[in-house]
Order: C-alpha cells, then structure tokens, then sequence
C-alpha cells in the first residue's frame, strides 16, 4: 500500500551504566513525550522496567524522524532529559563516546 509514512520519532535511550550486554535502548513513537512517561512510569518496554528494578537510570540521548527535532544530546541542543529514578537517581550522564557511535548510524 502506498501512501504517506505515519509520522513519529525513532528515540535512543542512554543507560547510567550498562545492565548486562545493554548500554542502550531504541525505540519509536508517535508522541515521544506520552511514551518516555511512560517509561519512567514502569510500562512500556520490558528492558527499561529491568533497568529501573536494578536501580540504574537513563537520559534520552538523542532522536530522529520528527520534522525538525534530528538532534543529540552531545550536540548543546535540549534533548536530554534526566528521567531516572531509584538509588542513581540525578545521577544520570551523557556518554561523551555517544557521538562517534550515533554518527556511525
């Protein structure tokens, strides 16, 4: 079927530390703010309800997608939220490697 591409944000998720293989997670939306709310919340997907149970926290790093909101984190821009809870909470970072790994995307 051909038509018009459904609009939405691909997001990329940064972990405080990494939680077994995982440094990230990469997800899509159509309304980035509703679904990293919940996130934080506990719903949504499973690998952040991990990460939330074993205390580490995450900083949305960067999107893609939405006309006109393509940025990083590592850019100046404000795209980063701190959005952790438990007992790293505030104590979130940006990954100063991310932007030689994002930009091989």
């Amino acid at each position: 079927m051909r038509g018009k591409a459904p609009g939405g944000v691909v997001y990329l998720v940064h972990f405080s530390e990494p939680y077994r293989h995982a440094r990230h997670y990469t997800g899509w939306t159509v309304d980035l703010d509703a679904r990293l709310a919940e996130h934080k919340a506990g719903r949504g997907a499973r690998l952040l309800q991990v990460i939330a149970q074993a205390g580490i926290g995450w900083t949305l790093a960067r999107t893609w997608g939405q006309a006109g909101a393509d940025r990083r984190a590592d850019a100046g821009q404000p795209v980063a939220r701190q959005l952790d809870e438990g007992p790293t909470a505030g104590a979130g970072r940006a990954a100063p490697a991310l932007a030689s790994s994002v930009s091989a995307l």
